[in-house]
């Protein structure tokens, strides 16, 4: 009996899903993968062209979790052209070394094709298309019919069992909407070509630090003399500033140590999350804060009682938390930090607080499906942000990057807090910031790097499942509106009385954000793939246990999540 299942998009969410499918594979299995790009496996953040070769990406390979190989082991058997092509040294890299962007998507490409060698050994037939690009999507009962366009070729319809939707990041499609006016720094080759004026970027996170980088070595470059890295400015490029600015004007901090695998938690554990959530009142936020709070006290009593935690609510436990950062200048406390988790690495020392906040938040996170309105608001406002500031410390040589741009005098970083506007449709390009106090700057080339956002229902790439009803927004609430992408279940199958679908599973980053937080990241993509490829590899299953005349299930049918 054959089952068709249909990719699209090939980057690492992809990737963990063929892989937690790879031991159900066999004759019959038909697998299609459709990839906009030119080759496989790379996904959007690691690609070239899409990332300048300076760019690092901040998960060590310790952290990622393998599909065949650690990208450590991967790196060590690379002949040494290659290594030196992607920026690598293989004698000096160890299991937490943080890798070009570059680097890491090569990585993910050879595993790719070692996963689809793995497929095919198993029986299954498997189909890569690349420059393919899928327009539209529906809903039938026979399956799912894609509409496929190949370059120099008319747009066809296929019709596939099962359909997983894995498009990854979506950015606006120009690059450089106005003159001067970059409405996001990808692809990173774009920023390259941007002359030595003065650049204002909209973030402080790696996002932001990777635009600056961008234009940076475009006009200067990075050497380590004795033990400091310095920035020198090309002949020329004197007129080369970057402003970097953010609500609280702050810089990530630097890469900190933490043990692996991580210690269970104590307090804030799944199952109290998840009796939390099944009582179904307005005080889901709250009760579970409450939970972090004694969970935070009992790893590091002495932050706790430093901080306050004990009387804190959210909103004042956010503030507490970036407080110290707030009342020094960012590149004093940037070399500090940077210097304590040097030494930290060196040591192997955890910081238990940074630890245990980090522990927690894939676990909050499942509280935010049940949050509506003001709670999914206080929740995104002031707790999100102590999260994502802990888990996206960057690495270290991002923070000296940054210090050595600052040392010579073409970076800064402004708090702009509330009081503020940003005009980026002036008559002379760029962008202009208008402070109430009634400053005035202009910058001739502005980039927003704020990184990805949730986008809503209206803006899904596929029409016919949205004017099918299959792809809807989820509800909104008038007193505290957001956007919070598209109603999805445990499954990630679209919630819908529109037609089978549980045929059809939606994992774009930028659509299930509201129910997923945190979604970013190869670690997500780890275990989304898992969650899909076991639901898919059980299908798999049952159809084999029908052929063997020991099933009595329906080939199509998946348990109603």
């Amino acid at each position: 009996m054959r089952l068709s299942i249909a990719f699209v998009g090939a980057g690492p969410t992809t990737l963990y899903t063929l892989a937690a499918l790879l031991p159900a594979a066999r004759p019959g299995l038909a697998i299609n993968v459709f990839e906009e790009a030119a080759t496989a496996g790379l996904g959007s953040p690691y690609r070239p062209g899409w990332n300048d070769p300076a760019m690092l990406s901040n998960i060590a390979s310790i952290e990622i979790p393998p599909v065949g190989e650690t990208l450590l082991s991967w790196l060590r058997r690379l002949p040494r052209p290659e290594c030196a092509a992607l920026g690598l040294d293989p004698d000096t890299a160890d299991e937490r070394t943080f890798v070009p962007r570059v680097a890491l998507g090569a990585y993910f490409r050879d595993q790719f094709a070692v996963l689809a060698e793995g497929l095919r050994a198993r029986g299954a037939e498997v189909e890569i298309l690349t420059g393919a690009r899928v327009i539209d999507a529906a809903i039938l009962e026979a399956g799912i019919r894609l509409t496929v366009a190949m370059p120099q070729s008319p747009a066809q319809d296929r019709v596939f069992d099962y359909a997983v939707l894995a498009t990854g990041h979506q950015w606006p499609s120009r690059q450089e909407a106005r003159p001067g006016y970059f409405t996001s720094p990808w692809p990173a080759a774009g920023l390259s070509r941007i002359g030595p004026v003065s650049i204002g970027i909209r973030g402080s996170s790696l996002t932001a630090i990777d635009a600056a980088i961008a234009v940076a070595a475009a006009h200067g470059r990075f050497e380590r003399r004795e033990d400091r890295l310095v920035y020198t400015l090309q002949a020329g490029a004197e007129g080369f500033g970057v402003t970097m600015m953010s609500r609280k004007g702050l810089l990530p901090e630097a890469d900190f140590f933490f043990p692996l695998p991580h210690a269970p938690l104590s307090i804030l554990t799944r199952e109290a999350i998840t009796a939390l959530t099944a009582r179904a009142d307005d005080d889901v936020l709250d009760r579970a804060f409450d939970l972090f709070k004694r969970e935070l006290t009992l790893a590091d009593p002495a932050y706790a009682r430093d901080i306050g935690l004990d009387d804190a609510d959210i909103e004042t436990f956010a503030e507490r938390y970036f407080q110290r950062r707030t009342a020094v200048d960012p590149f004093r406390w940037a070399e500090e930090n940077l210097d304590e988790a040097r030494r930290n690495h060196a040591d192997r020392v955890t910081v238990a607080w940074r630890d245990a906040i980090l522990r927690m938040h894939e676990v909050m996170a499942a509280i935010a499906p049940h949050l509506t309105g003001v709670a999914f608001a206080r929740f995104n406002t002031h707790l999100k942000p102590v999260f994502v500031d802990n888990y996206s410390s960057v690495p270290h040589e991002s923070i000296e990057r940054m210090l050595a741009l600052h040392r010579a005098g073409r970076l800064e970083v402004l708090a702009l807090g509330d009081d503020h506007q940003i005009d980026t449709r002036p008559s002379e390009g760029g962008a202009v910031l208008k402070r109430d106090d009634g400053e005035r700057r202009h910058f001739p080339v502005f980039i927003e790097a704020t990184g990805q956002r949730a986008l809503s229902g209206l803006q899904f790439p596929f029409l016919t499942l949205l004017e099918q009803g299959v792809v809807q927004d989820q509800v909104e609430d008038e007193d505290a509106p957001a956007t919070r992408g598209i109603r999805i279940d445990a499954h990630f199958h679209p919630v819908s009385d529109s037609g089978p679908v549980d045929r059809l599973f939606c994992l774009s980053l930028p659509f299930i954000m509201g129910r997923h937080p945190f979604v970013q990241g190869v670690t997500s993509s780890h275990q989304i793939g898992q969650n899909v490829g076991a639901t898919l590899a059980g299908i798999v299953g049952e159809i084999g246990e029908i052929e063997a005349g020991i099933g009595a299930v329906a080939p199509l049918a998946v348990e109603a999540a």
